[in-house]
This record gives C-alpha cells, sequence and structure tokens, in this order.
C-alpha cells in the first residue's frame, strides 16, 4: 500500500508541474490578448481531478483492495503512456497548453505532435481519460476508476464543445474580410 500512496504522490507532483507550466502559459496568453472561456466548468474539473487523487489511496486503504499483478502492471504501462502523452501534447501546444481554455486570436491551430492526427482532435484528454481508468486499478480501485470515468465523461463533453466554441470563435473572428 506504501507504494501506491507514493506513486499517487507523484502523479500529485506531476499535476502541480502542469499547473505551473499553466500559470505560465496563462501570463504569456494575457499578453498577447487571449480570451478566456469555461470558467463556470473549471472548478468542477479540479475538484474531480483532486478527487480521483484522494479516492485512490482511501479505496484501496477503506475497502482494502487487493494487488493483482495482472492488472497492475498493464494499468502502471498505461498509466505511463499516458503521461507521456500529456506531456507530449503540452510540448507540442507550447506556450497555448493550459488547464483552462485560453485562447490567442489569431494564432495558428497547432498540427504538429498528437495533433498531427487528424481523426483524434484532443489527445490531452485520451491522456486524462487513459490515466483516469488506470491509476486507480492499478491497486484495484475499481469503484474510483468507474466513478471517476463517468463523471469525467460528462465533464469533457462540457469542456470539448466549450473548447471547440472559443476556437472557432477566435478564427472566426481574425479571418480575413471575403473580397
Amino acid at each position: 500500500m506504501i507504494w501506491y500512496g507514493l506513486l499517487v504522490a507523484a502523479v500529485a507532483a506531476e499535476r502541480v508541474a502542469e499547473l505551473g507550466v499553466a500559470r505560465r502559459n496563462e501570463r504569456w496568453s494575457i499578453a498577447r490578448g487571449a480570451t478566456v472561456s469555461g470558467q463556470g466548468h473549471y472548478p468542477a474539473m479540479v475538484a474531480l481531478h483532486t478527487g480521483l487523487l484522494v479516492a485512490c489511496p482511501a479505496e484501496v486503504w477503506l475497502a482494502d483492495r487487493p494487488f493483482l499483478p495482472a492488472l497492475a502492471w498493464p494499468m502502471l504501462a498505461v498509466l505511463a503512456a499516458a503521461q507521456a502523452l500529456r506531456w507530449w501534447c503540452i510540448h507540442a501546444l507550447g506556450p497555448s497548453w493550459n488547464t483552462r481554455v485560453i485562447v490567442v486570436p489569431g494564432l495558428p491551430l497547432v498540427t504538429g505532435g498528437p495533433y498531427r492526427w487528424r481523426w483524434l482532435r484532443h489527445p490531452n484528454y485520451v491522456a486524462v481519460v487513459a490515466e483516469g481508468l488506470a491509476l486507480p486499478l492499478v491497486h484495484t480501485a475499481w469503484i474510483t476508476a468507474t466513478a471517476f470515468t463517468v463523471l469525467n465523461a460528462v465533464l469533457l463533453n462540457v469542456r470539448i464543445r466549450c473548447e471547440n466554441r472559443a476556437l472557432a470563435a477566435a478564427t472566426t473572428s481574425t479571418a480575413p474580410a471575403p473580397v
């Protein structure tokens, strides 16, 4: 159980690092006239992700969940892949990446890195979904995995629509007038 607590703490530390990157990128974006959208769903997103980090070890401890190597090792691999994908997204988006929906008018959409695949418009959210499923299942916290996955699906539906609207508004408002 101690090693699982350390794993969850490492994921939490990674999230803190993400927040540092997001704050730096937010300052960069605001200085370039960015607009912020989706303020209403952001607190729910923070609460859900914080809840995941608290619920994982809590369920393992309170429900005395067993460690099942046949489940744990593949889930640990999925978790590692999710972290790699997330940081690839952060690197590809550069200063445009954020935990909030912040769009700088006039910036072109990123088409490199994992964003080059047109069939996968939101690879960062694939990483979030994979992490939310894998982290709890590393130590058979299936209730947490299920609850997070369901609530995250609802939240991502709101988030992706908000993000798509913000990106569409930024590209149409900066497009040249037809001649």
